[in-house]
């Protein structure tokens, strides 16, 4: 509200304009509390409806929520027993021990598969190393979802499972695919455990998470955040991106869920970006869509198939279209294909640009990864391709994509 200054710069001044101004005065402070009064009515209208979306949107405590759900959220404990080669100062009796604890009935230094510190081959020992993570039910007869990391590896393995009131059960591994670092676990002997859903839709950006663990195996743990980013893709991860969230995850964590605000699993907590191995407020989630393609498998067949097209591809950048003169190309540019593989005999080459996949335009190499990984192996699909500058057509039978394990997560949880 501006205000209009009266200056009396004359010595003498009329009654009759003394009178007016002091009317004119009057006027412009009522009119000014009247505009104050009615924005003070709209701010209080305002502050009402976002303190109503307050209450639906962004919950005061996530109390409700944590009881709601932390019954189906498991610790995961899983011990592997594997032959070790030591070096001669990890010996039995000599050094510093390994890591990694030996049994009890561990051969020594006597034994004949354990040489002296001056024999000719290496010693081994029988080693117990221990793998702690987080999993969740996903139905009543106790079928539940961890990471692969969690529970997979060594000669031979034993996984037990501790629910949220702090009974133990032993689980079977029922199946683990590495690519997408999904595991299924079995709990036999029950069949009314509490379990959850997996989500329907993706979330957004934005959204309230509740995720829930087992982090430094200190047992059920509930950290609350949003989604920072969805489709992150990292060198290690699944085709279809990482959920990028802000709930502290810690080691433990690994397989444990993370809810949306009606206790639907939007994502498995699998890792988190951090240059000191701590939680720094980036973690990654696999997301629900992911699990939902991969866990059938398992259950059915204890592993997953995909179709492949034998050829390496990477996403067409706008460097790499400036240098192919195509200012506007997206898709997939192939890399190196597979000798007598399917792209070779469909007559694909290395340098094409792949731009769509059954007529449906592709934006990077990810989505064709994601959506040939789909297709089951001896099926057909047709691929448009672009080579200097001139587009194609071609048919492509898929095969099997041979088992490739998931490069190691820098820090898994």
């Amino acid at each position: 509200m501006a205000f209009r200054v009266l200056s009396f710069s004359h010595a003498r001044v009329s009654a009759t304009s003394v009178i007016a101004s002091a009317m004119l005065l009057g006027a412009t402070i009522a009119h000014a509390q009247s505009v104050n009064t009615d924005f003070a009515g709209h701010r209080a209208a305002l502050l009402h409806r976002v303190a109503d979306t307050g209450r639906t949107g962004a919950p005061n405590s996530f109390a409700d929520l944590a009881a709601k759900v932390e019954p189906a959220v498991i610790a995961v404990t899983s011990r592997t027993a594997a032959t070790k080669k030591l070096l001669p100062d990890q010996l039995p009796g000599l050094g510093m021990p390994d890591r990694s604890a030996p049994d009890q009935d561990a051969p020594g230094p006597n034994d004949s598969d354990t040489p002296g510190p001056n024999g000719s081959d290496q010693g081994t020992a029988r080693v117990e190393a221990i793998s702690i993570g987080s999993g969740f039910f996903i139905s009543a007869d106790g079928y539940a979802v961890t990471n692969s990391h969690v529970v997979e590896g060594g000669d031979r393995k034993t996984v037990e499972i501790r629910t949220s009131d702090n009974k133990t059960y032993p689980a079977r591994l029922v199946g683990s695919d590495q690519l997408s670092d999904l595991a299924l676990i079995k709990v036999d002997g029950r069949t009314d455990f509490t379990y959850v859903k997996l989500a329907d839709q993706p979330p957004r950006v934005g959204d309230w998470i509740l995720a829930v663990g087992n982090p430094f195996g200190l047992g059920g743990t509930v950290t609350a955040g949003i989604v920072s980013a969805r489709e992150r893709e990292i060198e290690t991860g699944p085709t279809e991106g990482f959920i990028q969230i802000d709930a502290p995850i810690n080691r433990g964590d690994s397989g444990g869920p993370s809810f949306n605000t009606d206790g639907e699993v939007i994502g498995v907590n699998n890792m988190i970006l951090s240059p000191s191995g701590g939680s720094s407020g980036v973690a990654l989630a696999i997301p629900a869509d992911t699990v939902k393609a991969v866990i059938p498998q398992l259950k059915e067949k204890g592993s997953v198939t995909r179709g492949s097209i034998g050829a390496k591809v990477q996403s067409v950048t706008p460097e790499i279209a400036d240098s192919l003169g195509q200012n506007n190309l997206h898709g997939a540019l192939v890399a190196s294909v597979q000798d007598n593989g399917p792209a070779a005999k469909a007559g694909i080459k290395s340098g094409d640009v792949i731009t769509k996949v059954s007529g449906e335009p592709i934006k990077n190499a990810n989505e064709l990864i994601r959506k040939i990984h789909a297709m089951a192996p001896g099926s057909s699909v047709q691929l448009a391709t672009v080579r200097e500058g001139k587009e194609s057509s071609l048919s492509v039978t898929l095969e099997t994509l041979p088992d490739q394990p998931r490069p190691s997560p820098a820090n898994p949880r």
